[in-house]
């Protein structure tokens, strides 16, 4: 009788200690178990800054999954004249180091390259070149995308003719430039270019958004693996490719992730998101997220791969903010309002997860007429574990 009562005060102990740990959410039923991440994000945008924001993802509270905690801060690499980005990618080598490229010319003409600290949000280099004559760029777009291999930051090219740049991680400077015509893609066939190294620096994904005849956007997207060592040094190596095919002049894919194991790649593709199996390129979900979550500009997934941050540029809020009040210019008016947003992406459940939250807004919505739509684009992050 003894040992029946010990054991059955072990289990309740066990039990309650289950208890104690195991979170419960309003929002679900059943008992949680999913754990939370804490991470800072840098979002890229047209304001010549990175959005830096504080995150907590929480996948128990199924309504509100994403949490920005305290004020929204920047890193300023210059003007909305001078240094337009899209492009966030922290060094392999350094997390306090964020390499970044502009998408538009500044007002000299000239299109830039650049790294940032971190810990101070100080531009540690900024490098200012002549277009090419190749890509003159002249209204745009110019760098989107980009990669990196151990020694070398590789920035993306977006428009006409695409490349990409081998740039030394230290001084910047140009090793190489690879046009993607070298592997078949005749300027005209094309719109746009990205692309993004795996982890282990063994691959690189070349993504491709093709036109058809009539010179407008057919839906189709050419996706290209080719050799992550070969294009360090200056040469194309194709290991394999596929064409997925969506909706013309919606979807495109724009910038992108590996898993950190690699097997898996998130893909941003405008109107709707991929999950992508790594080893063949073949389409393990598809998921729109227009109309409902906005136009999917990137795509990061957590360390352990189960979730993934995508950023998006929202539909027009027809002068309303994300709250629904009404945002009026110095006149009175209504404003048309487009926000930048974050939102969760469940890998094991093939789902999106509740409410996207802002990254823009709260910054924008106290500016002048013009500035309150935050055009944003790329993402990286430093997770805390």
């Amino acid at each position: 009788m003894k040992k029946i009562l010990f054991v059955a005060l072990i289990v309740s102990i066990a039990f309650g200690g289950y208890l104690a740990f195991t979170a419960f959410d309003s929002n679900t039923s059943v008992v949680n178990a999913a754990k939370a991440y804490n991470t800072t994000v840098y979002v890229a945008g047209h304001g010549g800054h990175f959005a830096k924001a504080e995150v907590t993802v929480d996948p128990n509270n199924t309504e509100n999954p994403i949490k920005i905690n305290g004020d929204l801060d920047m890193v300023n690499i210059g003007t909305t004249v001078t240094h337009k980005t899209h492009d966030a990618r922290i060094d392999s080598n350094d997390s306090n180091v964020l390499f970044w490229s502009t998408y538009a010319l500044d007002d000299k003409g000239k299109q830039h390259v650049g790294k940032s600290d971190l810990k101070t949000g100080d531009v540690i280099k900024d490098v200012a070149m002549d277009p090419d004559p190749r890509a003159p760029g002249k209204t745009g777009p110019l760098y989107c995308a980009s990669g990196q291999s151990k020694n070398n930051y590789m920035p993306i090219f977006m428009g006409s003719e695409g490349y990409i740049d081998v740039l030394d991680k230290k001084t910047l400077e140009k090793k190489h430039r690879m046009f993607i015509s070298d592997i078949g893609y005749k300027a005209g066939t094309y719109m746009f270019v990205h692309g993004v190294n795996s982890n282990d620096m063994k691959k690189f994904l070349v993504a491709v958004t093709m036109k058809g005849e009539d010179g407008k956007m057919n839906g189709k997207q050419d996706l290209i693996m080719v050799d992550n060592a070969a294009l360090d040094n200056g040469k194309w190596k194709v290991l394999y490719k596929t064409t997925l095919t969506g909706e013309p002049s919606k979807t495109i894919t724009f910038r992108q992730y590996f898993s950190t194991d690699d097997k898996l790649i998130f893909q941003a593709g405008g109107d709707r998101f991929y999950l992508l199996d790594a080893s063949n390129l073949k389409i393990v979900d598809e998921k729109m997220t227009k109309p409902a979550y906005g136009e999917n500009h990137d795509s990061m997934p957590s360390p352990d791969g189960k979730y993934a941050l995508l950023t998006l540029r929202t539909s027009d809020t027809s002068g309303c903010d994300p709250e629904g009040k009404p945002v009026m210019d110095k006149e009175g008016k209504a404003l048309k309002v487009t926000d930048g947003v974050l939102a969760l992406y469940d890998v094991n459940a093939k789902k999106l997860v509740g409410k996207s939250v802002s990254v823009c807004f709260d910054c924008h919505k106290g500016m002048g007429k013009g500035d309150k739509n935050a055009v944003l684009c790329g993402l990286d992050a430093n997770w805390k574990k």
